[in-house]
């Protein structure tokens, strides 16, 4: 008997968000298991609300955000509460949509890296993921953009499986309940929550939602 479809929609910031949700969109429908197959109706923009506004959707819709918090200083901070102010004026919209954030503090990298491995320590710079990319997956990046190249991140993908995500998501909650048990604020903004400290995430609760509903967590 043919599978139901379910679909999830996205707004990433860049490339390798995307190709990581096609790898995964492709992993699940391979899998026997899975209760249903998945669509990721995903696009690149940063505008939350140019997203939003572009969608054409029936009744109550999620929208997940996959964004990065760069660093704490004044610029990045601001942008991120500019995103956050865009996701809340995209469910006013009159088009029964609701944006769920999915960041990562420093970047995207930390939740690539705990496919493999922890990366529980705070960090200075977000350039430090480089040395946590390179020893989780055995390669030799010279810089972040040379692991961001299309051929060199598929070759990472290549090397993760369905088990590994499920890692990753644990690795994320013990991180996120670390962060609770030291006493890190955990701050609002807009009605959206997120730790300062890095590291911190929550892209993992929108996979494993999508795990969950698959029946594959």
């Amino acid at each position: 008997m043919r599978k139901k479809n379910n679909t999830y929609y996205f707004s990433v910031e860049g490339e390798t968000e995307k190709w990581y949700l096609e790898w995964l969109q492709r992993t699940i429908n391979a899998t026997s298991a899975a209760l249903y197959t998945v669509k990721f109706d995903c696009s690149i923009q940063k505008d939350p609300l140019k997203r939003a506004k572009g969608l054409v959707v029936l009744g109550k819709t999620e929208v997940n955000h996959v964004v990065d918090r760069e660093s704490e200083e004044t610029v990045h901070v601001q942008q991120f509460e500019t995103m956050l102010t865009r996701m809340k004026e995209a469910e006013n919209l009159g088009k029964s949509i609701k944006y769920m954030l999915g960041y990562s503090n420093f970047s995207f990298e930390l939740w690539v890296i705990l496919h493999k491995t922890d990366c529980s320590s705070q960090l200075a710079h977000r350039r430090q993921y480089l040395n946590f990319i390179n020893q989780a997956f055995s390669e030799q990046f010279e810089t972040l953009d040379h692991y961001k190249h299309e051929t060199n991140f598929k070759r990472l993908l290549s090397k993760m499986t369905l088990n590994d995500v499920k890692e990753a998501i644990r690795r994320s909650e013990a991180i996120m309940n670390a962060n609770q048990e030291r006493g890190y604020i955990l701050y609002q903004y807009k009605g959206y929550k997120y730790y300062t400290e890095n590291p911190s995430l929550s892209i993992w609760e929108i996979v494993r939602k999508i795990l969950v509903e698959s029946g594959l967590y």
